[in-house]
């Protein structure tokens, strides 16, 4: 008999090759701009950041990398942030209607989506999305680069389309050296870049419940409620936070009006939760605001989508939880239904596991290397929760904690889909139970 491989392992597997066919074609020498090829700790350590949509990069992507290789690149997070299992349903529709079964369990481990009977339109759905927000983005960013800026049409259009599609993936990777920062007061190109991230970094799910019912909110099902409000507070907690940290900051936005500071922290906001693109030198930003984005890119984006992190959903059944034990009431409850004990569960699993990956992460890292602790934790955050963000030391680190940082975005992108799955998954009740007793907590 077959054995029959675990959807969770599947979809590890199916990163794992991506990594390493992405690092074999980046080590080509047509993938360099210069004379040689890349190294191998540069090519895969890119390959491992594009596939987990993270942006973090130890060479500089415009400069380094040809465009074949840039080309290469965007494929990778392409496939990252699209997700690798419903690709291959996608592939499988093409050629039989029918899904198998097994494709569509392993597809349904990444999307998560409500039901089996959904996957099909589900992946539909997610192309669909993809390739209108992305087409839609790159012609926008294109015509504004040709005539605002006067690039040539050829580079105008590469720019537009691999910043697109690096935006709506989350994947946080520019061929520019200083990112977005030359075009922080510029709405026209900041604003539909932090549209495509919340679009796809909002979770499949929801959009597919959107589409279903966008007109009767009262349907909408509790993971899309607790999704888009948690969404909604974080943006507004975050831009607040910047505005509060770095209005008098004349590194960030001290200089700037109020329209372009608004604009600027609200981008910030918007990418910190796993984007990894940044309008203002993150170096330069102050201790209060490291620590907001400490929080922001430890949470990240909604379940289901291009973006990591523990998910809003994981933190706001947390906070649900918090709230009702400090009440007293015995069911945690959001908009007239109540939270599963099971959910609760995961929850709790998934912040914990999270955490200990982080915490272990800064210490070894704190071993390899005497930068300053703050940006070790900053980078340490970033690569686990896909955000991309840098305070410029990625480069800068030794070879061990380079390949640190590898393991750390693998684990942060796919090891949370593959903690939720298997918890899922892997549920089942046992025919007796224990007597119930209380220990003392607190």
């Amino acid at each position: 008999m077959n054995a029959v491989l675990h959807p969770a392992r599947a979809v590890a597997l199916a990163f794992l090759l991506a990594i390493l066919a992405g690092t074999a074609l980046l080590m080509l020498p047509a993938a360099r701009s210069g004379d040689g090829a890349a190294s191998f700790i540069a090519a895969f350590f890119t390959a491992v950041s594009a596939v987990c949509v993270t942006g973090l990069a130890v060479v500089d992507t415009g400069t380094y990398w040809s465009i074949f290789g840039q080309a290469v690149i965007m494929v990778l997070f392409q496939l990252g942030g699209f997700g690798m299992m419903t690709a291959a349903t996608l592939l499988g529709l093409l050629v039989n209607r029918s899904p198998r079964l097994r494709t569509r369990l392993v597809t349904q481990t990444e999307s998560r989506s409500l039901g089996m009977t959904d996957i099909a339109s589900v992946a539909r759905l997610v192309l669909g999305i993809t390739a209108v927000s992305q087409l839609v983005l790159a012609a926008m960013l294109a015509l504004r680069l040709r005539y605002a800026y006067g690039q040539a049409w050829g580079e105008a259009a590469w720019s537009g389309l691999f910043h697109a599609v690096s935006a709506f993936n989350n994947a946080g990777f520019s061929i520019h050296p200083d990112s977005l920062v030359r075009y922080a007061a510029d709405a026209l190109i900041l604003l539909p870049m932090m549209l495509a991230i919340v679009i796809g970094g909002i979770g499949f799910p929801v959009l597919n419940d959107l589409r279903l019912r966008w007109r009767d909110p009262r349907h909408w099902s509790l993971h899309t409620k607790l999704t888009l409000a948690g969404t909604l507070a974080l943006l507004v907690l975050g831009t607040l936070g910047v505005l509060l940290f770095e209005w008098n900051n004349a590194r960030t936005l001290g200089a700037m009006g109020f329209t372009d500071k608004l604009l600027s922290s609200a981008f910030m906001s918007v990418s910190a939760r796993t984007a990894g693109f940044n309008a203002i030198d993150i170096a330069a930003l102050s201790h209060e605001s490291l620590a907001l984005h400490y929080f922001l890119m430890f949470v990240g984006g909604g379940s289901a989508g291009t973006a990591g992190g523990v998910k809003v959903g994981t933190i706001v059944v947390l906070a649900l939880l918090v709230i009702a034990e400090v009440k007293g009431h015995r069911d945690t409850e959001a908009f007239g239904r109540r939270v599963g004990a099971s959910a609760q569960r995961q929850a709790i699993t998934v912040l914990v596991l999270g955490s200990l990956a982080v915490a272990l992460g800064t210490l070894v890292m704190l071993r390899l290397t005497d930068l300053p602790p703050a940006q070790v934790i900053f980078e340490v955050i970033a690569a686990f929760g896909s955000a991309g963000l840098s305070t410029g030391i990625t480069a800068q680190l030794p070879v061990s904690g380079q390949l640190l940082l590898t393991v750390l975005m693998f684990v942060g992108r796919v090891g949370t889909i593959t903690i939720a799955t298997s918890l899922i998954l892997g549920e089942r009740r046992m025919p007796y139970r224990y007597p119930e007793e209380n220990p003392i907590v607190g």
